[in-house]
C-alpha cells in the first residue's frame, strides 16, 4: 500500500479570506499521519456552513489543524501512524476532521474514524460525520431528547436539519420543522417531520402552540440565534431545552429570564471543532453503537442534494450560500474534471 502513495496531491487552496473566487485547486505535499492518526485517500468530502465561515475568515482552524478547508471525509486508509489499533490498511472509513478535507489525502485521528455503513457509498458516507456528530451531541447528549418527547428543528431542509429530523423520528420523538418555502416544507415532511412551518408566511411560535395544544415542545434545535432566541424559549414546554449549534442571525440576544425561571428552561449548545480528540472519539463510539444500525437498516440516510467535482469547489460554496439546497452538498474528490 505504501508504494501507491504519491509525493503530491491536489487540494483546495484559499488565497485569502473572501468570496468563493478565492478558492482554487493546487498541487501540494501530502500530510503525514502523526501518532494516533491515519492517512486516508479521500474519495469524497462534505461541504458545510463552517467551511463558508472559514473561507470568509470568521472561523480559523484550531492550533495544529490543517489550514485546508473541510471537516468531513470518506475514503480508504493507506497509512497508519504510531499507536493506531483497531484499524487496518485498506479499511473504508468516514471521519470527522478539524481541517484538511478538501484534498486527495487527509489525516484523521483514528478515534474519529468510523466504518462505512453497509450499503452506503463513499459519497453518502462523506455526508455523515459533521452533521451526525453535531446532532448527536446537541440533541441527544446535551438536550437529552428521548422517545415520546417533541422536537422543533429550525432549518429543517439543511444538512443538520435533515439529520435531526430523521434521527429524532428514529428514536421515537415527534418532530416539527421550519423551512423557507413550500418545497422545503414538503421535503421536511417527506423525510419524517410531523409538520413543517414556512417561517416566511407563518409565525412559528403560534403554529407550535397550535400543534402542541398550547404545551410547547420539549427541545428546540436552532442555528439562527439573534431574535429567534426568545421566540424559541416561547415555544418550549415546562422543563424544555433550547440547544444552539450556530448563530446565523448573530450571537447577541435579549431573552425573557422570567420565562426561563418560571418554566425551568435550559439553554445549551456546543461547537465540535475545538473539542479534544478523546471527546470526539467517545461521540464516535456512541454513534457506532446507536446510529450506525439505523443507517445500515435504511431507517436513516444522508440526503445528498448535489455532488460537485473538486474543481467546481467555488460553485459548491456558491450553492451553500444561497441556502437553496435540501440536504447535503458533497465534493467528489476523485473526479478532477470541471463540468460545463
Amino acid at each position: 500500500m505504501s508504494q501507491s502513495i504519491p509525493e503530491s496531491m491536489r487540494h483546495v487552496h484559499m488565497a485569502e479570506p473572501g468570496g468563493p473566487e478565492v478558492l482554487s485547486v493546487v498541487e501540494g505535499p501530502l500530510p503525514c499521519p502523526q501518532t494516533g492518526e491515519v492517512l486516508i485517500r479521500v474519495r469524497a468530502a462534505g461541504v458545510n456552513r463552517p467551511d463558508i465561515r472559514q473561507r470568509q475568515g470568521a472561523y480559523p482552524p484550531p492550533p495544529g489543524a490543517s489550514d485546508i478547508i473541510g471537516l468531513e471525509i470518506a475514503g480508504e486508509i493507506i497509512a497508519l501512524g504510531d499507536g493506531v489499533t483497531g484499524l487496518a490498511l485498506g479499511d473504508a472509513v468516514c471521519a470527522l476532521v478539524a481541517g484538511g478535507g478538501y484534498a486527495e489525502y487527509c489525516t484523521a485521528p483514528a478515534a474519529q474514524c468510523l466504518p462505512l455503513p453497509k450499503g452506503l457509498s463513499f459519497t453518502e458516507a462523506a455526508a455523515i460525520p459533521e452533521t451526525f456528530f453535531t446532532v448527536w451531541v446537541n440533541v441527544f447528549q446535551r438536550a437529552r431528547l428521548t422517545g415520546g418527547e417533541s422536537l422543533l428543528v429550525h432549518g429543517g431542509s439543511s444538512g443538520i436539519g435533515s439529520t435531526a429530523i430523521q434521527l429524532a423520528k428514529a428514536f421515537g420523538a415527534s418532530v416539527f420543522a421550519t423551512a423557507g418555502s413550500a418545497e422545503k416544507c414538503a421535503f421536511c415532511q417527506q423525510i419524517g417531520a410531523d409538520a413543517a412551518i414556512n417561517y416566511r408566511t407563518e409565525d412559528f411560535v403560534e403554529r407550535i402552540g397550535a400543534l402542541t395544544g398550547g404545551r410547547g415542545v420539549d427541545v428546540v434545535l436552532d442555528m439562527v440565534g439573534g431574535d429567534y432566541t426568545d421566540r424559541n424559549l416561547a415555544c418550549l414546554a415546562p422543563d424544555g431545552r433550547l440547544t444552539q449549534v450556530a448563530t446565523l442571525a448573530g450571537p447577541s440576544v435579549t431573552i425573557d429570564m422570567a420565562r426561563v425561571m418560571r418554566n425551568r428552561l435550559t439553554i445549551t449548545g456546543s461547537t465540535l471543532r475545538p473539542r479534544p480528540i478523546a471527546v470526539k472519539g467517545q461521540i464516535a463510539t456512541e454513534l457506532r453503537e446507536n446510529v450506525w444500525p439505523t443507517l445500515e437498516a435504511g431507517t436513516v440516510r444522508p440526503i445528498i442534494h448535489r455532488v460537485f467535482p473538486l474543481a467546481d469547489v467555488q460553485d459548491a460554496h456558491r450553492l451553500m450560500e444561497t441556502s437553496q439546497h435540501m440536504g447535503k452538498i458533497v465534493l467528489d474528490i476523485a473526479d478532477g474534471r470541471r463540468r460545463p
